[in-house]
């Protein structure tokens, strides 16, 4: 069957708040969350109080080899434990594939078959002497090579200036990104049959009604492909504000993948051992009056609340002093 055959897409009615802002967490179901989850849990959690917003939680699931049994359910009730209450019902990405098939065949123009391998991808930035560069080298752009079958789906990225991506961090500033430099074609549906991140993503984002996206400096280099995307798909674009990620002793992101612990371990004292850590990661100052979970997390949310008013305030003032040194300049 055809990638872009027709497929009827699942009914989803966008939810919003009352003040228009509508957040979320999405982790996957790799494991139980550890302290880099909480801190990126937390912060989104904090900036939809801060706002008086909604804060919904998907799960997202689409790789199916990593997903651990339960670790769903692990999940929320953590945050339950943590006392982080969601809005409305929690959504599985795995549910939501008839979604992604229809975007997909939205963008069947822009979309092209990739037979390339891992290792067939660095042979090819090898011999154009950028081994180290993480940028598709185009090999299946004007079609497949003889014999050869597709493995995956790409978007073509535009050329020139339309490749250019900016966007206004809410924390870090302004953020420029040129897809055709810094990414190239990037992979839609994986050849292992499963939907890529940057597609599930918005598609999700946009059916769900996101208004804010708040989530780790980790995935700050995706943020150019989800705006090219949304232009295609004639999505609105959230706003996004990416936080810090916890490092281990190593200096290597805090993850699943090298050997992060659960924070939640079933009977110990969340406040102390979790909560308060995170926060304090966060860069925010907690009273030490807020010694349970309703006091924490009224404090944390006036502490965030200034703490992004201070960021946002620091970032006008050096916007303006660049723009009065262009002034005097001759």
């Amino acid at each position: 069957m055809s990638v872009f055959s027709s497929t009827s897409a699942a009914s989803v009615t966008p939810v919003t708040s009352s003040t228009g802002y509508t957040g979320r967490f999405a982790p996957s179901p790799t494991g139980p969350l550890h302290l880099g989850s909480l801190v990126a849990a937390m912060a989104s959690y904090l900036d939809a109080r801060a706002h008086q917003g909604r804060w919904l939680l998907r799960i997202e699931d689409l790789d199916f080899d990593r997903n651990v049994a339960d670790a769903d359910r692990h999940i929320l009730n953590s945050l339950q434990r943590c006392g982080m209450h969601w809005d409305g019902e929690v959504s599985w990405q795995s549910q939501r594939q008839p979604l992604y098939e229809q975007a997909l065949e939205q963008l069947a123009t822009q979309v092209y078959p990739c037979s390339c391998s891992r290792k067939e991808i660095a042979d090819s930035r090898l011999r154009a002497g950028v081994a180290a560069s993480q940028v598709y080298p185009g090999t299946c752009r004007t079609g497949l090579a003889p014999g050869k079958a597709p493995r995956a789906w790409r978007l073509r990225v535009p050329d020139g200036e339309a490749a250019v991506f900016q966007f206004e961090d809410r924390l870090l500033g302004a953020q420029t990104q040129d897809l055709v430099s810094e990414v190239g074609d990037f992979v839609l549906k994986r050849a292992d049959g499963f939907w890529a991140y940057q597609l599930a993503v918005v598609v999700d984002d946009a059916a769900q009604g996101i208004s804010h996206v708040v989530r780790g400096a980790d995935l700050l280099d995706s943020t150019a492909r989800q705006c090219y995307l949304q232009q295609l798909l004639g999505l609105p674009r959230p706003a996004y504000l990416h936080v810090p990620v916890v490092n281990n002793a190593d200096g290597e992101k805090l993850s699943k993948q090298t050997g992060a612990l659960a924070f939640d371990r079933g009977d110990n004292d969340l406040l102390q051992d979790a909560l308060l850590p995170a926060a304090r990661f966060l860069g925010l100052h907690i009273s030490p009056s807020a010694n349970n979970l309703n006091a924490f997390w009224d404090n944390a949310t006036a502490a965030w609340a200034q703490h992004i008013a201070l960021h946002q305030a620091h970032q006008a003032d050096q916007l303006h002093q660049q723009q009065k040194q262009l002034r005097q300049q001759p």
